[in-house]
């Protein structure tokens, strides 16, 4: 009976002592609102209400009557840079670095800011050298992204790879694919300066460090193709189905030319139309098409492109029907075919475009990297229109 009754006047104790601690709290955070000044508060309202000029002016006047203020530099370099003001986000992160009592934790955090200021102004060899100082800090792992970014930019494919291996290291993620194309990139240039010897070793690496790279299994068959090597070329090029099979359709054209030059094209045409069965694309139905009007003539061709029609009904295949119809329509239909024609045409050159997954840049030919976001593989290899009839 006295342990209850002594719980009983605890109760009571205990809520006293909350409401106590509560109210010190509470205390302490109105004192710490006062001692901040009035135009923070403005700035942060101004800020709320999508208003950044008038934010900036009001953290402005905070830096003048308080220069010592380091948060508030920090604020307004970085309201600076969002806004373009790129030299003057520069001159306010500079002067904090310039300050003697700035502790280590908040010079590191100016040195990096500086650095994002160089690199949205484009001045990338200062924006490198200020990131290469923060690789032993507490912004190693942003700042081997950046300096990721600036070699990407800037083309230096070997640097990149340096910088992709040590962001894996420090613990920020897989950077396999992105490596991959790095390889890529080496051997697309060593090709095009008709070095397919050299080219070959960096595909390997490629293929090392990503198996299913389709473009450095392209870019193989290229290279056995460029040395006279037409059934290595083949035999690379038949591994892209194995990988993806829409991505046949950015291979189909090369296996075509291949397979005539070993005499051999009907192997081709059927190889294609299997493709084309298992993954609609007019890409593949392009190729197709013209190889059946060279091997079987117009009718075959024609009969082809309608039961492609039929089997994946899409603008873009209709303006290809259209096409067929033309060659041989009679003379008193062809103006008003011509004149489809150049309607569904002039349509679907807006919906026969590649969109990139992850920002939805859109563009006319396929990019292995987009020109609008920069991520790598992010294009899928069919059309607009052909992804939105197959959802």
């Amino acid at each position: 009976m006295e342990f209850e009754l002594w719980m009983l006047l605890g109760i009571p104790l205990f809520f006293g002592m909350g409401w106590i601690a509560a109210r010190v709290d509470i205390r302490q955070l109105v004192s710490e609102s006062r001692t901040l000044p009035r135009g923070y508060f403005k700035g942060l309202n101004f800020l709320l209400n999508d208003q950044p000029d008038k934010a900036v002016d009001a953290f402005i006047e905070i830096v003048r009557m308080d220069p010592e203020t380091a948060d508030m530099h920090f604020a307004l370099g970085n309201l600076f840079r969002r806004r373009g003001e790129t030299e003057r986000a520069i001159r306010v992160h500079q002067n904090l670095l310039a300050r003697p009592d700035l502790p280590q934790e908040q010079k590191e955090h100016a040195e990096y800011e500086l650095g994002m200021d160089y690199l949205k102004a484009g001045l990338l060899d200062r924006a490198e050298e200020t990131f290469n100082r923060l690789i032993h800090s507490q912004y190693a792992v942003p700042a081997r992204r950046a300096l990721l970014e600036i070699f990407q930019r800037e083309k230096e494919w070997p640097r990149a790879i340096e910088a992709a291996i040590g962001l894996q290291e420090s613990g920020a993620g897989s950077r396999q694919k992105e490596i991959a194309q790095f390889y890529c990139e080496l051997a697309q240039d060593a090709l095009v300066h008709l070095h397919p010897e050299d080219a070959l070793p960096l595909l390997e690496k490629s293929l090392q460090a990503d198996r299913v790279n389709v473009r450095a299994t392209l870019l193989i068959g290229d290279a056995q193709l460029a040395k006279d090597d037409v059934e290595g070329a083949l035999m690379t090029w038949r591994r892209v189905e194995q990988i993806s099979v829409p991505h046949t359709a950015l291979v189909a054209q090369r296996m075509m030319d291949g397979y005539r030059k070993v005499g051999r094209p009907l192997e081709g045409v059927n190889l294609i139309k299997s493709y084309l069965e298992q993954a609609s694309s007019i890409d593949l139905l392009e190729v197709v098409y013209k190889a059946v009007l060279e091997l079987d003539g117009l009718d075959a061709a024609k009969d082809l492109v309608v039961n492609e029609l039929r089997r994946t009904p899409t603008l873009l295949g209709l303006d290809k029907l259209l096409e067929a119809r033309l060659v041989d329509a009679p003379a008193s239909v062809v103006s008003e075919l011509s004149m489809v024609k150049n309607l569904v045409h002039g349509y679907t050159q807006k919906l026969a475009r590649y969109q990139c997954s992850h920002c939805g840049f859109k563009a006319r030919q396929f990019y292995w990297q987009c020109p609008g976001c920069s991520r790598w593989e992010t294009y899928p290899p069919r059309r607009t229109e052909e992804l939105n009839v197959m959802n």
